[in-house]
């Protein structure tokens, strides 16, 4: 479990790139809010630094789409997902669970 931010310094539209390995964009989409992997999984850009609209955000590259609750693209070129994070807020602060990447042990 990892601390991000206080609530209040995530306004509504607007997202926070945390540098882990890999580095985790959370976002506060309509008062809710997702963590994903930053990185597009077309081309290296950074999804924190993309447009958010709804549950979408849109890389600032090549304007492939990601729904934040799943990590699925929503159109092209992206192909492949971006995996998902669990997050959660205690006492005012926002912190991401992060998910195990693919062929490691939970």
């Amino acid at each position: 479990m990892i601390p991000i931010c206080r609530l209040d310094d995530l306004p509504e539209g607007e997202s926070v790139r945390i540098d882990t390995t890999p580095p985790i964009a959370v976002f506060n989409a309509d008062g809710e809010l997702y963590a994903i992997d930053d990185t597009c999984t077309h081309q290296d850009a950074s999804l924190s630094e993309g447009w958010l609209e709804g549950c979408l955000v849109e890389c600032p590259l090549h304007a492939a789409s990601f729904d934040l609750r799943t990590g699925q693209p929503t159109c092209l070129p992206a192909r492949r997902a971006v995996r998902t994070h669990h997050v959660t807020v205690d006492d005012g602060v926002v912190y991401v669970h992060v998910a195990a990447q693919e062929g490691t042990a939970a």
